[in-house]
């Protein structure tokens, strides 16, 4: 029996719904418009085109979007900079710098710079801090993994005292998956490239999110039956019948996994459509915090 197909586009719509119904009442009722900016350093083509995405996605949802771009070869002193003259902007609630910068300069000094009540990627360190500590909550999670959150409730997997084992340990999805999935009462391993025994932790799983950035490496057969399998991986593999010469697969090998698999999510119209819904979740949240400042 194949597994449940989580529709990320499906949820993803709904969570945008939500917040465009949210961002009118409260255009309506405050005569005020959330604001987002997005920082892009450079010229990288899937950067541009991630942020040309938000700015759209702000567009359609009511929300004000403000793009800056800047060269490639900017000091840290004039990115930092923008994003203070970003911070003391009442009219910008977000501030999204796009990773990754280019080399010379200090990401984290950057992200730093950002008002944590601007920080609607949730990687601000104070965020992140909170994120791992029982008992405190951050202002904002980051999106990709809060996006994986609303999947598994969207497929009514049990999170509560389930053994979830996570594929992978960045600072962007692998690390704050695993502690808001303990936050959430399960039970979390997180498994890298020098896990031994890898088949043996995810046969143990009911919950897998895959999150290491290699084409089709979990197969059916490493996973446990009646599974929920969040895929986070974009990889591009070579197809001569595809129409640009490859197609998209995630980290898990779809057509297997589905065989055992209770609920498992697409690639692509998985996790993808999740992330930018997230975000404007987060916008829509700093305008709240904003608001109740008076």
């Amino acid at each position: 029996m194949s597994a449940y197909i989580i529709d990320g586009k499906q949820v993803a719509s709904r969570v945008k719904e939500e917040v465009a119904t949210a961002v009118t009442r409260m255009k309506e009722e405050h005569n005020y418009t959330p604001g987002l900016a997005t920082v892009l350093v450079g010229e990288d083509p899937a950067s541009a085109t991630y942020v040309r995405m938000k700015q759209r996605t702000c567009e359609k949802l009511g929300i004000r979007s403000v793009g800056i771009t800047l060269p490639a070869d900017s000091s840290q002193t004039e990115v930092e900079e923008v994003v203070a003259k970003l911070n003391a902007d009442p009219e910008v609630n977000g501030i999204l710098v796009q990773l990754p910068l280019p080399g010379h300069l200090d990401e984290e000094a950057v992200l730093n710079t950002i008002d944590l009540e601007k920080d609607v990627d949730g990687f601000h360190p104070v965020n992140i801090g909170r994120l791992a500590m029982k008992g405190r909550n951050p202002l904002f999670i980051p999106c990709t993994p809060a996006g994986c959150m609303e999947l598994l409730r969207d497929a009514g997997t049990e999170i509560s005292g389930a053994e979830a084992v996570i594929l992978g340990r960045s600072n962007i999805v692998g690390l704050p998956m695993a502690m808001l999935l303990q936050k959430a009462n399960a039970t979390v391993t997180i498994c890298h490239s020098r896990t031994k025994d890898l088949k043996g932790h995810l046969q143990q799983a009911d919950i897998v999110v895959a999150a290491i950035g290699r084409a089709q490496m979990v197969t059916g057969d490493m996973l446990k039956p009646g599974c929920t399998v969040i895929d986070v991986g974009i990889n591009r593999v070579d197809d001569p019948e595809a129409k640009r010469g490859y197609r998209l697969v995630g980290d898990v090998d779809f057509a297997s996994a589905k065989e055992v698999a209770g609920a498992i999510t697409p690639v692509p119209g998985g996790v993808g459509p999740m992330t930018i819904a997230m975000l404007m979740k987060n916008t829509l949240h700093a305008a709240e915090i904003a608001l109740s400042k008076g």
